[in-house]
């Protein structure tokens, strides 16, 4: 809640006058409102946003001695004009498009178009909604401090969920179904069709919210199809990074609307192997008027390295590697642990699993019936001493260089059981995602200081990413042959070069449309495309401890301004009768300066805020503590600038008696 502000002034004939009997006029800094824009929180502090440098003398008051500059005035006077007076900003309502014509196949995505992560798409056909994932996007904690996760928006979704038939899940990582704990009950419950492990990772994530009501799932395979309410929904198999990834086709009078989710093919040199010329075949069979595809590599030219290279490189180190070795992968690389867990035992090595994230998939690939290992393949970390250095692999999190995951606990000494030596192989079966750089490093160093060798993707063929390059994009898009494309699933930069990678393959550029979320695209009778000219709500909703809600500026920049300079708390007790001070006001900072070095700027500020809080309130009755608050922020923040060029928040705590 905002501070109540000061009383209107009296009515006077000098224009903008702030004549009042019981507020005297006091000289004081421009406030930090009027140098930054800034506005008060609900503690009566503000947040500052300027860049001032100058250092404007003190007088023996400590105040400023030059009166303030002409942009300064104009701010002034235009809080002080009346409200009636001043411009107010409409606020634009939400836009809600009524359901589309029976001849019109309705794309809306929500998510994912615009970032890697928090994939949500909404397809409006014959009366009934689908919605394509539920993922969430982990989100960087310089933009957003004390964010735990962003979700899509669900306004247009809960506006429309009477009409929701069906959650279609493409595959189990978190950037696909990580929402659902969060967003179900918003948009009504609907069941989920998925397969059959990502059913068991949905009913994993769903043992941590316990008091989220578990959701109803329905098992579907690949090559099946089942008609959902009105519509006819086909099942079909990807190649991806985990297994039971999948596509799926809906069916409409007009022609069918396809979304691939994340995808890559595997292949022979650049020729698809003869499974997925199958799959693609039949998908291109059909009469497909919309095509939604992955855009997360389009930026690389040519082929992905196939999976089946990296278990080969992988099956001839755990071969031919002497002494220990640690591979270091992603948890979610099930079909690489599974087969390197496979050539363990072939080649006689126990398997020591770090990370709690592998522990979990390893756990959740036997109960799906991929993964058959003996009962003694698997040992605990303590029981490493057991075996001959050579007979022993260890499976560990952290290829990102987490800070507190297994390989990084173990490079730094960490570790309880398990400490490297020189002859230890640490093989990084991961490539770096971006905006780990400094993290992973960091890990490598940490290795190297252990004398360790190192075989990473740069030097060894030890990691395949899951998305498909520029060419096996295009090669789906010819064999689909959709009438019009989208490219989904990443930044700007990815989607616009999965734009141009089919224009320059020879897709008309009037077929081709590249969406911001929220979007809203119609096919109308399977001819036409057209594109909203306004948007649904696509903000994302930030998940911040408990609560979930959209993101609020005031609160980010709450937390960005204390990661930067701090806070300056002012406790003064305020004797309602006088208006002054009962004691020296006490004075606690955090992350702004070390008190027991600033003596002299505590003394001085002590003085300043004793003779603020006396003259404002000199002649008030009775005495405004929300006003007096405002007054004291705004004059310690402008001292506290100019002593320290720095920003804290200033939060002053007034207790009346």
């Amino acid at each position: 809640m905002t501070p109540a502000p000061a009383p209107a002034p009296a009515p006077s004939s000098e224009p903008h006058s702030n004549n009042s009997n019981n507020r005297p006029r006091i000289k004081r800094y421009p406030s930090q409102q009027q140098r930054s824009g800034g506005t008060a929180n609900h503690h009566g502090a503000r947040r500052m946003t300027h860049s001032n440098t100058s250092n404007r003398p003190y007088n023996k008051k400590g105040l400023h001695q030059s009166r303030p500059g002409a942009a300064t005035r104009r701010i002034q006077r235009a809080l002080h004009r009346p409200m009636a007076t001043r411009k107010r900003t409409k606020r634009v309502p939400d836009y809600f498009p009524k359901p589309p014509a029976e001849n019109v196949a309705r794309i809306v995505p929500l998510g994912g178009v615009e970032e890697v992560g928090r994939n949500m798409t909404a397809v409006d056909i014959n009366g009934d909604i689908f919605v394509m994932d539920v993922g969430f996007e982990f989100t960087g904690e310089d933009e957003t401090p004390g964010i735990d996760y962003l979700l899509p928006n669900t306004a247009y979704l809960e506006k429309n969920k009477d009409r929701i038939r069906a959650v279609i899940i493409t595959h189990g990582h978190l950037d696909h179904i990580g929402g659902i704990p969060f967003i179900m009950k918003r948009i009504g419950n609907p069941p989920i069709y998925t397969q059959k492990l990502t059913s068991l990772m949905i009913a994993k994530r769903q043992e941590e919210y316990p008091d989220v009501p578990k959701p109803e799932v329905i098992i579907v395979e690949p090559g099946t199809e089942r008609t959902i309410s009105n519509t006819k929904v086909k099942f079909f198999s990807v190649t991806h990074s985990i297994p039971d990834a999948m596509g799926i086709s809906l069916v409409t009078p007009q022609g069918n609307v396809v979304i691939t989710g994340d995808l890559k093919l595997d292949h022979e040199g650049t020729d698809p192997l003869e499974h997925e010329k199958k799959t693609w075949g039949e998908v291109g069979k059909d009469n497909n008027i919309f095509l939604m595809a992955d855009s997360t590599n389009a930026e690389r030219d040519g082929f992905s390295i196939p999976e089946q290279r990296v278990h080969e490189t992988l099956g001839e180190i755990i071969r031919t590697v002497k002494g220990r070795l640690i591979i270091g992968t992603f948890a979610s690389q099930f079909e690489r642990i599974i087969r390197i867990t496979e050539f363990a035992e072939q080649y006689g090595k126990k398997i020591i699993t770090e990370g709690r994230s592998i522990k979990t998939n390893i756990e959740i690939a036997q109960k799906a019936g991929m993964l058959k290992v003996k009962n003694d393949t698997i040992i605990p970390a303590q029981a490493v001493g057991d075996y001959p250095p050579d007979k022993i692999l260890i499976l560990a999190t952290g290829a990102q260089g987490e800070e507190f995951a297994a390989l990084m606990r173990i490079a730094t000494k960490q570790h309880r059981f398990i400490q490297f030596t020189e002859r230890d192989t640490i093989v990084l079966s991961s490539s770096v995602i971006p905006g780990n750089e400094v993290s992973v490093q960091k890990l490598k160093d940490n290795l190297y200081r252990n004398n360790v060798t190192i075989i990473n993707y740069r030097s060894s063929d030890v990691h395949s990413t899951g998305h498909g390059n520029a060419g096996e994009l295009v090669w789906v898009n010819q064999q689909v042959n959709a009438k019009f494309f989208m490219p989904g699933y990443g930044y700007r930069s990815m989607t616009a070069s999965h734009a141009k990678a089919v224009e320059q393959a020879g897709r008309p550029r009037d077929t081709i449309f590249i969406a911001d979320n929220g979007n809203v695209i119609d096919i109308i009778d399977g001819k036409e495309m057209k594109v909203h000219k306004e948007r649904v709500p696509n903000s994302p909703l930030a998940v911040d401890g408990f609560s979930i809600g959209g993101i609020q500026e005031v609160v980010i920049r709450d937390r960005q301004l204390l990661a930067k300079d701090g806070m300056f708390v002012i406790i003064a007790t305020v004797q309602l009768k006088t208006g002054r001070l009962k004691k020296s006001p006490d004075i606690i900072s955090r992350g702004f300066i070390y008190l027991r070095e600033s003596q002299d700027l505590l003394n001085q500020a002590r003085l300043l805020i004793k003779k603020t809080v006396e003259d404002s309130t000199r002649g008030m009755n009775p005495i405004d503590l929300d006003y007096v608050k405002n007054v004291l922020t705004d004059t310690m923040a402008g001292y506290l600038f100019t002593r320290t060029n720095k920003a804290p928040m200033v939060i002053p705590v007034l207790i009346g008696v």
